[in-house]
């Protein structure tokens, strides 16, 4: 599928994206070659091909392990803040 000038300047103003004129052919030419590729995803067959419940099944995922790397800072930051009671941050009711 090839991208025209406009269908990316419309993406770009849908993302709210600010892209140059100068830069819109090179992003033309990329999403185009994305969705190309999506498209030779979408042609593979996979009729036989059963739904996996997570990608590293059978395998082990190793984790780092789980240390505390910061030290407490909280009552640091409150001393900051506008409002604070009982360690909580006060903030104006907005919802009657």
């Amino acid at each position: 599928m090839t991208l025209t000038r406009r269908d990316v300047e419309n993406i770009a103003h849908l993302a709210r994206l600010q892209i140059g004129a100068g830069e819109l052919p090179a992003y033309a030419d990329s999403l185009s070659r994305i969705l190309g590729f999506v498209e030779q995803l979408a042609a593979a067959d996979t009729a036989g091909v059963l739904p996996m419940a997570h990608p590293l099944e059978g395998e082990i995922q190793r984790l780092r392990a789980d240390e505390v790397t910061e030290t407490d800072r909280h009552e640091r930051y409150q001393q900051d803040a506008p409002a604070v009671e009982a360690g909580l941050y006060l903030v104006p009711k907005v919802i009657e």
